[in-house]
């Protein structure tokens, strides 16, 4: 995968390969002299000085995105703000960028669908005109595949189930399809590859056409699972998606068999095997393993039953069909 600058609309999305090195003179580039940054230890932990050293530097706390932008929202002034991490960390500054009125540069660590997206919640109490997403991404492959090869497999699926949804919900297109199945394969072809030969670039690659796709069309029954567990049960994000997607692309088959039949190919397998070619990818994880108490399933159940998003979903599933489908995962 070679380097390239895309112009998407008001955005620009630079993926270059020592990305993260160069990011001081890749912002001055772009007009961003002066900014604040929201960042996590481990993510700083890898940035050139030049980057903390410039500016104001806020630690993300743990927990969810609206509580951890209220706990920090009140110390920033929120106009330029750059988030280096991952997904919980870029979804936190464009939390505190939309009630702002700034704007956010992303540098993302993980395969997260986030730099790419303006999908992301408000902390309580907060209101804002719109949602935003990036105006400027600075993609290095290998800052965002640097994690051990573990949770390097959770972030792909999350990344690859950016892709999947965005195939069957009522706003699915041709462009996001073509997008969605090029870093499905992309994402399966490295995640094939023996880690020493892996190409990080394809990784990446796949991870922002995913999420690309999925801004377009919006998600259905895999997100409103995977959130609501989150949400509900405590458990961390990337593995949950690992753990429910075979299970949710298994109950999208007969829903969407024409999309899923195109995913399963970009994956390398057959239709009726998807969901086992899944956890091959991802790596075999239940949720029952991710620390969450099985007597928080029926408060899955009900709150996703709520959720306006699953009637993004071709043939909504009943509350039964919820339950099996964690259960199943469990």
């Amino acid at each position: 995968m070679g380097d390239f600058t895309w112009k998407d609309g008001e955005r620009w999305i630079v993926f270059r390969r020592g990305a993260l090195a160069a990011a001081p003179d890749l912002l001055r580039e772009r007009g961003w002299s002066e900014f604040e940054l929201m960042t996590t230890p481990r993510a700083l932990e890898a940035a050139p000085d030049e980057l903390s050293s410039s500016a104001d530097v806020h630690s993300v706390p743990p927990g969810g995105v609206p509580e951890a932008a209220a706990e920090i929202i009140d110390r920033m002034r929120g106009g330029s703000i750059v988030a280096l991490g991952g997904g919980r960390v870029i979804d936190a500054a464009k939390a505190i960028a939309a009630i702002r009125g700034g704007r956010v540069c992303a540098l993302p660590t993980t395969l997260s669908g986030a730099p790419m997206t303006a999908i992301h919640r408000l902390p309580v109490g907060h209101e804002a005109p719109r949602l935003i997403r990036p105006e400027l991404v600075i993609a290095d492959p290998d800052a965002m595949t640097s994690l051990p090869e573990e949770g390097l497999r959770a972030t792909a699926m999350n990344a690859l189930a950016h892709g999947a949804e965005s195939l069957y919900t009522p706003l699915a297109n041709p462009v996001a399809g073509m997008a969605a199945l090029r870093g499905a394969k992309l994402i399966a072809t490295a995640l094939d590859a023996d880690p020493a030969e892996r190409d990080p670039a394809a990784l990446a690659l796949g991870a922002l056409l995913c999420g690309y796709a999925v801004d377009s069309t919006g998600f259905a029954l895999h997100h409103v699972l995977g959130q609501t567990t989150v949400r509900t049960c405590g458990t961390p994000h990337a593995e949950t998606y690992a753990a429910l997607l075979p299970r949710t692309m298994e109950a999208m088959y007969p829903r969407a068999p024409d999309q899923i039949a195109a995913l399963a190919e970009a994956l390398g397998t057959e239709p009726k095997r998807i969901g086992e070619r899944i956890e091959a990818l991802g790596g075999r994880r239940r949720l029952g393993e991710l620390g969450a108490e099985r007597g928080c399933i029926d408060a899955v159940v009900e709150a996703a039953g709520q959720r306006d998003q699953l009637a993004m979903t071709p043939d909504p599933p009943d509350a039964a069909e919820i339950r099996r489908i964690i259960e199943a995962a469990w």
